[in-house]
């Protein structure tokens, strides 16, 4: 079967939305893909402000942005359409939204951006509340692409997406875990803001930083970390916790990014540590790790990672551009898909839910 699906992702760094123009071929249970096009298109600042500020929000004005994101999302499809002549190709739309609340402890999680919307004015049928299923039947909810991940790339054990959150994946022996690592993006951003950067290209501030020992200590000392999986991250970790010990500290912008490569780093490798022991993986079986995500570019903190996995046994690979920034919206548009074919879309060994599920609303785009 051949599938033509948008896959849209808006990721806790705020940089911007990704969308991704997928074509996906299943024979027998495998599962084959080719990304034909790709964009970012960047949030003005309104669209940050609003995004990040939205819960703090009354309900009635949490709603009224819920609708005015679906529809900017909405005619976002529109767009990418009509600069890469996709029109009447475009088989489904998937869409991840923007992850507002998540309290998985609570059986809630919540995405802006009505699909409705998308679905009426792209007049193609969407799917949307891909985590809500999950959430459900109790569990995390996140990471969601590990379904991705086992279904499109065989050839990898580990798998490390790096965005405004880090969380890892591992496969072995047929079984899949996965987890939330620890804030990444959405801490080195905001840093870089602060120097007037969007972020921190390739880790050049990182690189004229010194560590902080004691503030290190201090991040590495969070609650979270000790925390058994299957868990999960909202971004209030980074905001509540973290954030105020960054700004207590006193460091220059260049050391505090430094340390929190550093912190982000460890934080990575203790992870993989982790599920190297508890699934006895041997890593002379498979010792790929599949990185993507924005923090993947950064040359300074996969530097740092390489030096934490050192004795792991695990290999850190890189892959081209266009994989690294929109894996997670590739992911979608197949998360859609599965939906559409009514196959499981969520793993309940990565997220601790009850069983395996079929996640997705769908939203009919044109008359019958």
């Amino acid at each position: 079967m051949l599938y033509r699906a948008i896959g849209l992702m808006s990721g806790s760094s705020l940089d911007g939305l990704d969308l991704a123009y997928v074509e996906f071929h299943e024979n027998a249970g495998k599962w084959n893909f080719e990304i034909l096009q790709a964009e970012c298109y960047l949030y003005d600042e309104d669209w940050k402000q609003s995004l990040k500020n939205a819960v703090d929000l009354n309900a009635r004005d949490y709603l009224l942005l819920h609708t005015a994101y679906g529809n900017y999302l909405g005619n976002s499809v529109q767009r990418f359409i009509s600069e890469h002549q996709l029109p009447y190709q475009v088989q489904l739309i998937a869409s991840h939204g923007h992850t507002s609340f998540h309290m998985p402890e609570k059986k809630m999680t919540a995405q802006l951006g009505d699909a409705a919307a998308i679905a009426a004015i792209t007049g193609i049928n969407t799917v949307s509340e891909l985590r809500a299923m999950d959430i459900a039947l109790g569990g995390q909810g996140a990471p969601i692409v590990p379904m991705g991940e086992n279904l499109l790339f065989p050839e990898y054990g580990f798998f490390l997406n790096i965005g405004g959150i880090a969380n890892i994946s591992c496969r072995y022996e047929g079984f899949f875990t996965a987890f939330d690592c620890c804030p990444a993006n959405s801490l080195l951003n905001a840093l870089a803001e602060k120097a007037g950067l969007e972020f921190d290209e390739g880790g050049k501030l990182a690189s004229q930083g010194r560590i902080q020992t004691s503030l290190l200590e201090s991040l590495d000392r969070i609650d979270y970390y000790a925390k058994p999986y299957p868990k999960s991250l909202s971004n209030e970790l980074a905001t509540l916790n973290l954030w105020p010990l960054l700004m207590e500290s006193g460091g220059s912008i260049q050391d505090l990014i430094c340390t929190c490569c550093e912190h982000i780093a460890g934080q990575i490798a203790a992870s993989a540590q982790v599920l190297i022991q508890d699934l006895g993986f041997d890593t002379a079986h498979n010792s790929k790790m599949l990185c993507t995500g924005g923090g993947s570019l950064n040359d300074y903190l996969i530097s740092r990672l390489k030096h934490h996995l050192a004795g792991t046994g695990i290999d850190p690979i890189v892959p081209d551009k266009k994989l690294v920034k929109f894996k997670e919206a590739l992911v979608m548009a197949l998360l859609g898909v599965l939906r559409w074919r009514e196959e499981n879309t969520v793993l309940a060994s990565v997220t601790g839910a009850s069983r395996n599920s079929i996640g997705g609303c769908v939203w009919i785009g044109l008359e019958a």
